[in-house]
């Protein structure tokens, strides 16, 4: 984790036995599991804080994209009210593609299948 390997982590231990003494280690180990949760603790709280707030500034990105993209098709198919008045079809506009004009004039339900 922090490039510590076993030799040195056996010497820390020793040194920890001969200078605190075997009497109190126990305590000063509990006191310093207990610190490094808090500290964990802490740093997950941070982190899942940060992780929110990217994925709402994510949903507000993604918000703008489709409330711009809705307004798009509403100026591209209005609603009927706006078409010009009564008898409009409430279906929208079919799309027209370049060559659409040129084809059969007939309509759909009497052209002959491809």
């Amino acid at each position: 984790m922090f490039g510590v390997d076993s030799t040195e982590l056996a010497v820390v231990a020793i040194l920890a036995l001969i200078f605190i003494g075997p009497k109190d280690l126990p305590k000063v180990l509990r006191a310093i599991g207990y610190w490094m949760g808090r500290v964990r603790g802490m740093a997950r709280h941070f982190t899942s804080g940060i992780e929110s707030m990217m994925r709402e500034a994510e949903l507000e990105e993604m918000e703008k994209k489709w409330r711009e993209e809705n307004e798009r098709i509403m100026r591209l198919y209005p609603p009927d009210h706006e078409l010009g008045g009564a008898g409009q079809p409430d279906a929208m506009p079919p799309v027209m593609k370049p060559g659409d004009a040129d084809e059969d004039p007939r309509p759909p339900t009497e052209r002959p299948l491809p």
